[in-house]
């Protein structure tokens, strides 16, 4: 990455800055400002996360907000309600006060005399997902959006579940708020307030996990900011952007679909991370590309943004399996509109053990059957990357032991896809409730299988996800089943490998009890997104090359450490993932705050017992200036038997060496077709 020093507009940081809510609640803010603003007021970009811009986000902010201020914008990174040195309580994702709070805030910003009156919102993630949200409520103020890695469904394509299975990744998410949440403020904003804010968050931010468990299927809960609800609300410019090796690479093309005014959408072969940043490379001027639309929908400018492809995406190379790629070959390619007329369905119904690639259906298919081991998923990565880490799929072959496999014959020419696969499924169930989870592997002529991508279904779901019912054990069913998007070439002479388990944990939870599925392959076909390849591709314009502002100085006092690791106790018949995640300790030396963080994740199942299900989450907290010490640790266990979900939680918090607080939570949620 390019790291800049000049810019057209010299830079003051203001911190902090308080905005007033209407309720007298005072938000935290920091604000690079070109000093140009007091003369000629500016546009005006704003990031609104939870993640402490003190210490949390502070490295990643400067390098951004700076960059946008030295081209001619007021920048502003705020914290919500409740985090950082904000005031308030945080209680959850998305909350009618959050947004109630953007609002005002973007009133607050157009109504300063550096302002122009326009504003622009960009964020990753969370921030992503509210500037999607702010902009359904029309705020006037608000002029265009850059959405990255963030969805339109809260339900169907967020961290919790998918296909109306419930996620690994719900667990894990809620244990990293839950350690955010028991955070104080930092007493050299906030002054001696802070040990009655800190209590304040402690005693009312609650555990969110036990909320989220308890909306299990998809309810007025998840329809509260899932702008697929209506989407004729959103009428401000959009750019979204995720990666494919991201949780939320799906909604770009939805939003692209489905939008009634502009929107462009891009994708690359990232993580969860912005695209100037993106690992696996090739990382992109993904700043610059905000620049083009800063500047044409607040300052009038005619970039050409109008006349870029409605989607821009990376299409991916063959490549052996691993957890983690620094780099993954392809190259750019960029389709007109969304759906594509350049995109076509190709069928390939199955048959026993193969997938038929000219399209002729096998008429004496016969029945098969499958039930996957517990283990038949130990492999299979996290459902978002962070590339913090090897969590990415690993070679498919020890899943596909547990799985029923369809593979087709050696390519005879070069084939690639893009957009979802879907197979078109015959079943029956020997039990009311079960999943299914499909892969799409790309198998080389040494056998090896990379994952290209996957889906998964909860089979109570099968009509939608509001209103689930129990299967008929033994009724044949016929269910669609859609897998994740992706864009991928299969090279000639490697063969496509479908694969179906009955769990794939600790990605999704497990059903309540064993399942075997019997599958009738002779009505069952596996639809691919055939793509052509296009002449324009060849003429794409190259992004530029990565660039930010300079991140402010960090000494590393500790270093981390970053990995996954796969157990087997032959002896107990115990099989354990376990996840470490630890950032080390730094010194931010702009603020003199040293930071520790650390977290380790145990998924674990013994033999095929159901009821042995475990999750486990510790993270640990400190924040230290000179005398001044604070630590917190924060531990969340789930389990499940056949009738339950059982969490048991504590917090510890600490100021020095005395425990100031100390807190612990049991709940037991009663499973519903999950």
């Amino acid at each position: 990455m390019r790291v800049r020093n000049d810019f057209p507009h010299r830079v003051e940081c203001r911190d902090p800055v308080w905005i007033p809510m209407p309720d007298g609640v005072r938000l935290n803010a920091r604000i690079w400002l070109p000093e140009s603003a007091h003369q000629t007021p500016v546009p005006a970009i704003l990031e609104y996360i939870p993640y402490r811009l003190r210490d949390g986000s502070a490295r990643r902010d400067a390098m951004h907000h700076h960059y946008f201020a030295g081209h001619g914008y007021a920048s502003l990174r705020v914290d919500l309600r409740g985090s950082g040195d904000s005031e308030g309580v945080l209680e959850d994702e998305y909350l009618e006060q959050e947004l109630k709070d953007g609002e005002a805030i973007l009133r607050w910003i157009a109504d300063q005399p550096w302002c122009s009156g326009d504003v622009g919102m960009i964020g990753i993630s969370w921030g992503g997902f509210n500037g999607l949200q702010l902009a359904a409520r029309r705020p006037p103020e608000l002029k265009v959006v850059v959405s990255v890695c963030s969805t339109d469904d809260r339900y169907s394509d967020d961290v919790h579940y998918m296909g109306g299975c419930l996620l690994g990744d719900n667990l894990s998410w809620a244990s990293t708020m839950f350690a955010y949440n028991s955070l104080p403020p930092d007493p050299q904003i906030v002054g001696s307030e802070w040990r009655g804010m800190w209590r304040e968050r402690l005693e009312g931010s609650g555990l969110w996990l036990a909320k989220w468990l308890e909306h299990q299927h998809r309810d007025g809960y998840w329809q509260h900011g899932s702008i697929c609800e209506d989407f004729s609300r959103v009428e401000v410019p959009i750019l979204a952007a995720s990666g494919w090796a991201d949780g939320y690479s799906n909604a770009v093309k939805r939003l692209v679909r489905h939008l009634p005014h502009l929107c462009k959408g891009l994708i690359g072969p990232w993580s969860h991370k912005y695209p100037h940043l993106g690992e696996p490379g090739p990382a992109i001027g993904f700043l610059q590309e905000c620049l083009r639309w800063w500047d044409r929908w607040l300052k009038g400018k005619e970039t050409g943004v109008e006349q870029d492809p409605a989607i821009r995406v990376w299409m991916q190379d063959s490549m052996p399996p691993t957890t983690s790629y620094g780099h993954r070959p392809g190259r750019w390619v960029s389709e007109p509109s969304w759906p594509s007329p350049n995109v076509s369905e190709w069928s390939l119904p199955l048959a026993r053990g193969r997938l038929c690639v000219d399209g002729q259906r096998e008429t004496a298919a016969g029945v098969l059957t499958v039930q996957s081991p517990l283990t038949c998923g130990l492999f299979a990565g996290k459902w978002c990357s962070y590339a913090a880490g090897p969590d990415l799929a690993h070679d498919q072959r020890e899943e596909d032991g547990g799985a029923l496999t369809f593979d087709s014959p050696p390519l005879e020419e070069t084939v690639e896809i893009m957009g979802a696969a879907e197979l078109d499924l015959e079943f029956s169930a020997n039990r009311p409730v079960a999943m299914v989870a499909v892969r799409l592997s790309d198998v080389a002529p040494d056998d090896k299988a990379t994952r290209v991508t996957y889906g998964l279904l909860n089979l109570t779901h099968r009509d939608g996800h509001g209103s689930p019912s129990a299967l008929e054990p033994g009724r044949r069913y016929r269910v669609r089943v859609q897998f994740n998007d992706v864009a991928q070439v299969f090279p000639r002479g490697h063969r496509l490998r479908l694969s179906l388990s009955t769990s794939y944990w600790p990605l999704a939870w497990p059903p309540p009890e064993h399942v075997r599925l019997t599958v009738y392959p002779g009505d069952s076909t596996l639809y691919l997104p055939f793509r052509q390849p296009r002449q324009a591709d060849e003429s794409l314009p190259d992004f530029a090359e990565p660039e930010a502002a300079p991140s402010i100085p960090v000494t590393i006092l500790e270093s981390g450490h970053h990995n996954w690791y796969v157990y087997r106790d032959l002896a107990e018949d115990v099989s354990t993932l376990e996840v470490i995640n630890d950032s080390g300790a730094v010194r931010l030396e702009d603020s003199n705050l040293e930071v520790v963080t650390r977290a380790v994740e145990r998924y674990s199942s013994r033999d095929d017992d159901f009821d042995s299900i475990r999750g486990e989450a510790v993270w640990e907290r400190k924040l230290r200036r000179g005398d001044w010490q604070v630590s917190t640790v924060t531990r969340t266990v789930q389990r499940s038997d056949r009738d339950n979900f059982v969490i048991h939680a504590t917090l510890d918090a600490y100021e020095g060496e005395q425990r100031v607080y100390s807190q612990t939570w049991d709940y037991t949620i009663p499973r519903h077709l999950v």
